[in-house]
């Protein structure tokens, strides 16, 4: 019998298969997925001034695939900003033990130009991060 509060897993998932691959991996961890929030963030450029209707249709799309691979009973959020930092801060937040993501293994000049999200998780995340190899998109 665990007398420790439970507490959250956050995965980040930007709809691509290494991030369900995470999220997988994260429900394989908890024995409720009520433990689990999985959060989508969208880039500002992305959301420019239409952000109430944008983040309604993420959300929606979030929602339908979760359902589409079986998974139930987690919680769901849809935020806007800086990836990185919005998975750290919203982690943080939510008090979560542990922040499981996938790495979608860019390198080169892609890596330097756009930087690597995981990488600036595990830099500004006040918990452990599990970064989780996923197969290919």
């Amino acid at each position: 019998m665990a007398w420790f509060p439970r507490k959250p897993i956050v995965v980040p998932v930007d709809f691509s298969r290494p991030s369900f691959d995470a999220l997988d991996a994260a429900l394989e961890m908890v024995s409720e997925p009520r433990d689990v929030w999985v959060l989508h963030v969208m880039p500002t450029d992305i959301v420019g001034d239409r952000w109430s209707p944008r983040r309604d249709e993420a959300r929606a799309e979030l929602e339908a695939r979760l359902r589409e691979r079986g998974v139930h009973g987690v919680s769901c959020e849809v935020l806007y900003g800086d990836p990185g930092s919005e998975v750290a801060r919203f982690a943080e937040e939510r008090g979560a033990e542990l922040v499981v993501m996938a790495s979608r293994g860019r390198t080169g000049i892609p890596r330097l130009l756009l930087g690597s999200v995981a990488e600036r998780v595990l830099r500004l995340a006040h918990c452990p991060v599990l970064i989780v190899r996923g197969s290919t998109p």
